[in-house]
């Protein structure tokens, strides 16, 4: 989500704060001010997921512009801002989804092992997901247990649409954690994905590996990429719906609470 409005080039003035104290109704909001020679405009943006509001403004721009730009668009960031899912931190008591099922996080100091998972017993609303040694690692191994998981299941679906499309594809596919796009495709074959994908149901993931599957044929995102898409996965309208929908929230998961 951004917004922006186009100023005039003039004399360079005194570098920005690298941030900004915006006062709202509920709490003072930090925003980040980023000052870039290819501007033409302010443009404030908020990310799906955590972190701070970015003011991205011409090399030229000076603070009263910053501080009156925000002023006036401070009713469009509180708005979004409340609008945004709230975090989950990786600690005991969490529910965390794996593949669409919300699963609830149970820390096992003395238990040998990383992570796994249990099923729900008798009474219980979640099945559990395991982790072992000491508290202080626990984000680390359930983030680590959650981007193996994605990997194992990417690989194969990545595999099975490639084979249908009649493609070749790099042998191993990148795991990252980025918030503006769930997978990216080069012309090399490289295909690169977002872990947090593993948190959404089955059908997503795959909508998600023949999406950039279905680059390696058209570059773009023309109706005959489209078309790719629908014949080798043709849940792609709930995938890509889900996504619109309940994506965002994935982003606030592994955060500080």
């Amino acid at each position: 989500m951004s917004l922006g409005f186009l100023r005039r080039g003039g004399r360079k003035p005194p570098a920005l704060p690298d941030h900004l104290m915006l006062p709202l109704a509920d709490r003072d909001v930090r925003v980040a001010v980023k000052a870039s020679v290819r501007a033409v405009r302010f443009t404030l943006r908020l990310a799906a997921g955590p972190g701070d509001p970015t003011l991205t403004v011409p090399a030229t721009a000076r603070l009263g512009e910053a501080i009156a730009f925000l002023e006036r668009h401070r009713g469009w960031l509180a708005e979004r801002l409340a609008k945004r899912p709230g975090t989950v931190a990786f600690t005991e008591g969490a529910l965390v989804p794996l593949r669409g099922i919300e699963h609830r996080v149970v820390h096992r100091p003395g238990a040998r092992g990383t992570v796994w998972a249990e099923p729900a017993e008798d009474g219980a609303e979640a099945p559990r997901l395991v982790v072992a040694g000491a508290a202080e690692h626990m984000a680390r191994r359930l983030r680590d247990h959650l981007v193996k998981a994605a990997r194992a299941d990417l690989a194969p679906a990545v595999a099975r649409h490639a084979a249908r499309l009649g493609v070749t594809v790099e042998p191993k596919i990148r795991i990252k954690d980025t918030r503006s796009r769930w997978g990216s495709c080069t012309a090399t074959g490289e295909l690169s994905f977002s872990w947090r994908v593993v948190m959404a149901p089955p059908h997503v993931l795959d909508y998600l590996a023949a999406h950039e599957v279905a680059h390696l044929r058209e570059m773009n995102h023309s109706i005959r990429f489209w078309r790719l898409v629908r014949e080798t996965c043709p849940e792609m309208d709930a995938g890509r719906r889900w996504l619109k929908l309940h994506g965002a929230r994935l982003h606030g998961y592994g955060t500080a609470p």
